[in-house]
């Protein structure tokens, strides 16, 4: 009795917090816009024919840009690193893993104006580098799309890092004895074993990195100014300031559909990896 109670308290929780929020963006997408309304009838897809003007067009690729950048440093700076967390006795992992989510004890809005501080022209950077004689006057790194990337990576980091974390730890030491009892190099080890097998490491990282960095639009704002802008800042311009709702909803709709597309590759990824058996046997 008390299981099927669960169940359904559960179901209702998704159904009312999650598919009917869903839903109701999905409608307001397909709405006439309305300065004094969410929306008014009759429905049709003009925010989404808006979507192809080269304004938005321009932003949605800038976005996309902007997020890809950072998910491929996050990669490059995050798998070595897990690589080595792996390898390390269960006390250094343990501390080295603490000290990469304490960050998330402090708000990442305060981390964000932290960075402003650190990258301003009167900031710890450009402070230090004027203290060396390395440079006579400040550098401009603050509302720059490098500072943008520098802040969305250094929150996002951790979110990949734990994934790939995750997928090491799975990985059986005894394929890479067998695969060097058949002479595989280094690099054929790496290539053909621990890559494969930390794939679903990689793409869900880089899942949780690239979409997030695509709306977290107070980033773009602090760090970049109104010259850098993610597709968040278009969604919160159009909800709270144009007053488009339709057109904001449709934005998120494309998000929601990018999100879809991402995931459907995570499952497909990860069921190519279990019919091949985690290995390429004939490339040992």
């Amino acid at each position: 009795m008390l299981r099927p109670a669960i169940i359904i308290l559960t179901l209702g929780w998704l159904g009312l917090f999650v598919l009917a929020p869903h839903l109701l963006v999905v409608l307001t997408s397909l709405m006439t816009p309305h300065p004094q309304h969410l929306g008014t009838y009759p429905f049709t897809l003009d925010a989404y024919v808006q979507l192809l003007d080269p304004l938005y067009a321009s932003v949605l690729l800038d976005s996309l840009g902007l997020a890809a950048l950072t998910t491929l440093i996050c990669l490059l700076l995050g798998y070595p690193f897990a690589y080595t967390i792996a390898g390390l006795s269960t006390r250094w992992r343990a501390l080295l893993l603490f000290l990469l989510i304490v960050p998330f004890w402090t708000n990442s809005l305060i981390r964000t104006y932290a960075i402003k501080l650190i990258l301003g022209n009167k900031g710890l950077i450009n402070g230090s580098l004027m203290n060396l004689g390395l440079i006579d006057q400040p550098l401009q790194l603050l509302y720059t799309p490098f500072a943008v990337v520098f802040g969305l990576v250094y929150i996002l980091f951790p979110f990949f890092v734990l994934p790939l974390v995750s997928s090491f730890d799975k990985l059986d030491p005894g394929l890479l004895e067998a695969a060097n009892d058949l002479g595989a190099s280094r690099w054929q080890r790496f290539r053909h074993v621990v890559l494969p097998l930390t794939m679903p490491g990689v793409i869900a990282g880089s899942l949780i990195v690239f979409l997030p960095a695509m709306g977290m639009f107070y980033v773009a704002d602090l760090l970049g100014g109104a010259k850098n802008l993610l597709l968040g800042n278009v969604i919160k311009n159009q909800f709270l300031l144009v007053r488009d709702w339709p057109f904001g909803a449709a934005l998120s709709v494309t998000l929601i559909l990018l999100m879809a597309g991402l995931l459907l590759l995570y499952a497909w990824s990860n069921r190519r990896i279990h019919r091949r058996g985690g290995l390429d046997d004939e490339n040992l």
